[in-house]
């Protein structure tokens, strides 16, 4: 990276020519329905768990299957699909995960629901890294980190809008149905991936174990435990944002808005720090968004602590808490990349890992601690929010 923030990436022969910011798009289309399909649980979890009688805690554990199934296939798949043409990837990962979704939507037991999730997993394993890495691609150098967080950006709006509308759609109709339109909506991105998706080839296939190689790079190990530390710390209770919504004060009218509000602040959050990283470089997004994650989440847990039961606060709490989770992914990329050049499909693909594994983590730290209350579990993900400020200060040297 130069003074000015721009990412430095070589772009190899087999990719496109630049393009702009437009062109990335359409994988935003397809992240948002990855995302959609990660998160979309959040909004019904009390009614999918009273379904499928199982508690709370454990119903939130879908989150967690599907989270470290990602992260575990994420780097196997890179390898088995790296020759396949990037088209037909991302269409046939948004055709897994539509399948998977009417699975989910059919599952007659926790169990198979489990097996289902794990099967998304997979489909989004092989869809988000990629498309990340082929956005890098299309655009010119100094837009690269943009193209990042337009292609996050799906995600985040996602959270906006996915996890809401399934909320609703819970509420309107049950979880079942919420499920099966959200296979629609992957199986109508894959429509539109494919129609609008310039043709690129597959890359060289690239062995596991040297794809494993860039984690010897310094700045690769330096920078990656932060990825999974960060999104514990903040993604930790998501899952289970219905309950701790409802330890702040927050009724039922309530859920839908305030998980529009988380949204609104994720793709905001998301926006803002692609743009800032490319002006001022990572470490001060970063420490900006640890910053504010610790204080949102001490707060949070004092109000639900102390019963301080104010719906405006609560409102604001959601959104600061949706932008500070997400305020980190771009920043994020671009160090890694940055520490491995060379190895920008890899760093990305290793970081979407480590991202779901800190989901995952979190997620069955917050199914363990949800029992003993929602203030000690936000005590706690405060804690570790916290932590990420001296962990980045020791490896500020990999920008």
């Amino acid at each position: 990276m130069d003074k000015t923030g721009t990412l430095n990436v070589p772009v190899s022969a087999g990719e496109a020519a630049p393009r702009g910011l437009g062109s990335t798009l359409v994988l935003a289309l397809g992240t948002f329905a990855v995302g959609t399909d990660a998160y979309v649980v959040a909004g019904f979890l009390p009614a999918m768990a009273h379904s499928l009688r199982v508690t709370e805690s454990t119903a939130g554990q879908s989150a967690t299957a599907f989270a470290i199934a990602y992260a575990v296939l994420s780097p196997v798949l890179a390898t088995a699909l790296a020759r396949m043409p990037r088209r037909a990837l991302l269409v046939g990962a948004l055709a897994v995960l539509a399948l998977a979704n009417l699975a989910s939507a059919l599952a007659p037991s926790f169990a198979v629901l489990m097996i289902t999730r794990v099967l998304a997993a997979s489909g989004a394993a092989a869809f988000t890294p990629n498309a990340g890495a082929v956005a890098a691609s299309l655009v010119a150098p100094a837009q690269r980190a943009r193209a990042l967080a337009v292609v996050v950006g799906g995600l985040t709006v996602a959270t906006a809008l996915g996890v809401p509308l399934g909320n609703l759609a819970g509420k309107i109709l049950d979880w079942r149905a919420a499920l099966g339109l959200v296979a629609a909506l992957c199986a109508v991105c894959a429509l539109g991936v494919f129609a609008a998706m310039p043709a690129l080839p597959g890359n060289p296939r690239i062995p596991l174990r040297e794809r494993l190689a860039a984690l010897r790079q310094p700045g690769v190990v330096a920078v990656l435990p932060l990825t999974v530390l960060g999104l514990a710390a903040s993604y930790g209770l998501y899952a289970f944002a219905v309950p701790v919504m409802r330890a702040l004060g927050a009724g039922a009218p309530a859920e839908t808005w305030l998980l529009f509000l988380y949204g609104v602040g994720a793709v905001a959050g998301n926006l803002v720090a692609g743009a800032m990283v490319d002006r001022h470089g990572p470490i001060p997004v970063q420490t900006a968004g640890f910053s504010l994650l610790t204080a949102t989440l001490a707060v949070s847990a004092w109000a639900a602590w102390a019963g301080a039961h104010w719906l405006p606060l609560t409102a604001v709490l959601m959104a600061a808490w949706g932008a500070a989770t997400w305020f980190q992914t771009p920043a994020q990329q671009v160090r890694l990349i940055n520490a491995a050049p060379r190895e920008t499909a890899v760093v990305v693909g290793l970081n979407s890992s480590a991202l779901y594994a800190g989901i995952g983590l979190g997620t069955a730290l917050g199914g363990t601690l949800l029992p003993v209350g929602p203030p000690v579990a936000l005590a706690v993900c405060a804690g570790l929010a916290l932590m990420c400020l001296p962990y980045l200060a020791a490896t500020r040297r990999y920008r």
